[in-house]
């Protein structure tokens, strides 16, 4: 039996011994996504930042309203349908707002107006959500954050944080004036600035106890109100007829084993943090006696993780980095932030039917997981994809919706911009993660992200995937069963050179030698001294051979290489052919080459290949398959969201693909569209066009794979698209 058909029978065996979140009869799933730059002004430019960081809906879950600071606005969508959200425009408003609620018809905003750091202020802004008029203010007098309102309707508490200046003497607090609570009595909606009563909370805590820095609020239906201190680690419990502070514990510290600890760019969850400070950002409610948190940590501390603690201030159950393996596992774990890992930061409970959920929000792995509460043990039932950066949470069990908001906002570097995602739960399977990793013999994260190239394997269903120099110290290839839902990684071989983790390089295509090792697509980067080369591999991942460029192409390099390989015939007539993703300096406007070795003989040859036309950004390749007498290339632009316009599958005939010897005149080979896969993308799981559609290969039985690049969660939604685009012969 061929070494990799042998290999996955063992994988794929170990796979179903493998304990994968259960699909449930009831799940969420995306159903649309809302750019909240499509509330922008007609007279404002469409480029202008914008945000959605704390969401709410109204009283009949028909309109969302969020926060927009950059904007200096609130913002409104309409959900009537949630399929379809529609723009409802926005309120401009004096100031930053931080957080919104909506109670009697009116959306009560914390707005941020201070000077400075050292002299902050705000105000309480109240809006009629029908005519969208500011109808009052009342001075808080300090920087307010988290707002919410009491079951009854009958009080608002606001956390005035007064947060810290980060460049004032490295962020070391105490940094006066210290923050604290307000809390208004309420008459249908409308806030009484007279009633405003504050609860002083400094003296409490045991970090900086002199400058408590209040961060969210949240009330219980016995009227109290829970209060983190995040900076301060430490929780408060404030009745809120009285305004006294009924009970106050530290959020105390977790030892994390077995986590990534190092910003290296290799996963390895092997290293440990002792006495780390929970430092929770938002907190809920599960009943009157027992609250949850989000560990995110913001000053010296986050334990990664969320806790559930009882009123008194115990332990109920600590979730340590087990939410954080789940989204590993997903592939959505952030190398680039290591010290508070997956920041967990926005929090949401609801009950749907009979089941009271958890939903956590991981604001660098940009996901939401969510948990069943169970009274002891969460029970894990999901991870949902959220956009990048998910803060404000707000479901809406009258109508089955759970809504996200996002704030980051990455216009001004050409990526995504910050959108309101929305799930609706109805019965049937969770269609994301469409990938995931079986976990190792210790039950830690394999570790993936950053799929740069898909090949098939000999067997139906089996694949292979490399990532890219994003984890340049640990050069990977996956191999994934496609015979399940989601595919499943089974298995990783890091690249080495001389025993170690190769450096220098940029995997962006393989295929299977058929001796049980790999040929490597080596995308180049004169300025990172990283060679354009072919690698061959054995089935250990060692480096067997390199074949660096000839002359004749790097004397017009660009760091644009290679972005696939694929193999033609065998034994002495083998032929590698390689997809260039761009124009180099000797290519005419809108072309570009694809590369033909031979390795027994040792000859480069080249063709040209015709790009698309494209308005904005630039339009490449990014990977090739030959398959039954043709080659299919991958063509995209670099595009995202509603900009990206090509995304697309072309085949050039076998027997038109007639390669001339470097320096002679390069035939153009014609191409014939195959498949356009924008649709693919947009409705795979109802988000935004991803830009980085990177993995393109057909299987032993013709059928179609496609997968994206997730950048390793770097300014990037995380999401790894694994599309299955049926058989070949459909679309020939």
């Amino acid at each position: 039996m061929p070494r990799h058909s042998a290999l996955f029978v063992l994988t794929a065996a170990l796979a179903a011994s493998v304990s994968l979140p259960a699909h449930a009869d009831m799940m969420f799933n995306r159903v649309a996504s809302f750019a909240v730059a499509g509330n922008l002004p007609a007279d404002v430019e469409k480029t202008t930042p914008t945000s959605s960081e704390i969401i709410t809906a109204s009283e009949d879950g028909m309109t969302l309203v969020y926060s927009d600071s950059p904007l200096g606005a609130v913002g409104f969508i309409d959900i009537a349908d949630p399929k379809s959200p529609k723009a409802g425009g926005i309120v401009k408003i004096d100031g930053e707002p931080t957080s919104v609620v909506v109670i009697g018809g009116k959306v009560l905003a914390g707005v941020n107006t201070s000077q400075s750091k050292a002299k902050p202020s705000g105000n309480l802004t109240v809006i009629d959500l029908a005519s969208k008029a500011i109808e009052s203010t009342c001075d808080l007098g300090g920087q307010p954050d988290s707002l919410a309102f009491s079951k009854d309707g009958k009080f608002l508490a606001i956390a005035i944080e007064n947060e810290r200046d980060e460049e004032l003497n490295d962020g070391e607090i105490p940094q006066m004036p210290a923050g604290d609570l307000r809390i208004f009595t309420l008459a249908e909606g409308q806030p009484d600035c007279a009633t405003m009563k504050t609860v002083n909370l400094a003296g409490i805590a045991e970090v900086a106890g002199e400058d408590p820095e209040p961060e969210f609020v949240a009330f219980n239906e016995a009227g109290e109100i829970a209060v983190t201190l995040q900076e301060n680690n430490h929780i408060a419990i404030v009745n809120a007829e009285t305004g006294a502070i009924v009970t106050h514990f530290s959020a105390g510290s977790v030892a994390l084993d077995k986590i990534d600890t190092k910003k290296n760019g290799a996963l390895s969850f092997d290293g440990k943090m002792e006495n780390v400070a929970r430092e929770p950002d938002a907190v809920k409610w599960l009943d009157n006696d027992r609250l949850v948190v989000a560990n995110e940590g913001d000053y010296k501390g986050g334990s990664r993780g969320f806790t559930i603690f009882s009123k008194k201030g115990e332990v109920l159950y600590e979730s340590g980095p087990s939410f954080e393996y789940q989204v590993a596992n997903a592939g959505h774990y952030p190398d680039e932030r290591n010290k508070k890992g997956i920041e967990p930061e926005g929090l949401e409970t609801g009950t749907f039917g009979e089941d009271r959920l958890m939903f956590v929000a991981s604001e660098r792995g940009s996901v939401v997981g969510v948990y069943k509460d169970t009274g002891a043990e969460p029970q894990f039932v999901q991870i949902l994809p959220s956009g990048i950066g998910p803060e404000g949470l707000v479901a809406i069990p009258s109508r089955n919706l759970l809504v996200t908001a996002n704030e980051a906002d990455l216009v001004e570097d050409g990526l995504a911009r910050s959108h309101v995602m929305i799930y609706e739960r109805s019965e049937g399977s969770a269609t994301y993660p469409m990938i995931t990793a079986k976990p190792t013999a210790d039950g830690t994260p394999l570790g993936w992200g950053a799929l740069s190239a898909l090949a098939a394997s000999d067997a139906a269903g089996r694949l292979f995937a490399a990532s890219d120099s994003f984890y340049a110290n640990a050069p990977s290839i996956f191999e994934i069963d496609a015979t399940q839902t989601p595919a499943l990684i089974t298995g990783k071989t890091i690249v080495t050179r001389g025993g170690h983790p190769a450096q220098k390089l940029d995997i962006e295509g393989l295929v299977a030698d058929g001796e049980g090792g790999f040929w490597l697509a080596n995308e180049g980067d004169p300025a990172k001294l990283v060679p354009h080369a072919i690698l061959r591999v054995d089935d250990k991942g060692e480096i067997k051979q390199e074949i660096g460029f000839p002359m004749e192409l790097l004397a017009h390099q660009t760091r644009f290489g290679l972005e696939g390989i694929t193999a033609v015939g065998g034994g002495d007539d083998l032929t590698l052919v390689m997809a260039v993703q761009r124009e180099w300096a000797d290519d005419p406007k809108r072309q570009v080459k694809l590369l033909a070795y031979k390795p027994k003989a040792k000859e480069w040859s080249a063709v040209r290949y015709p790009l698309e036309a494209t308005d904005a950004g630039w339009m490449g390749l990014s990977e090739i398959t030959a398959h039954d007498g043709k080659l299919y290339i991958l063509e995209r632009d670099n595009q995202i969201g509603d900009l990206a316009k090509v995304k697309r599958i072309y085949s050039v005939a076998l027997d038109a693909f007639k390669p001339a010897k470097l320096g002679d005149d390069l035939p153009l080979v014609e191409k014939t569209l195959v498949r356009d896969i924008i649709g693919d993308l947009k409705s795979a799981t109802n988000g935004y066009v991803v830009d980085k559609v990177e993995g393109f290969t057909i299987d032993r039985n013709g059928d179609i794979f496609v997968a994206t690049d997730n950048d390793g969660v770097d300014d990037s939604s995380g999401e790894t698209l694994f599309l299955r685009l049926g058989n070949i012969s459909a679309v020939n």
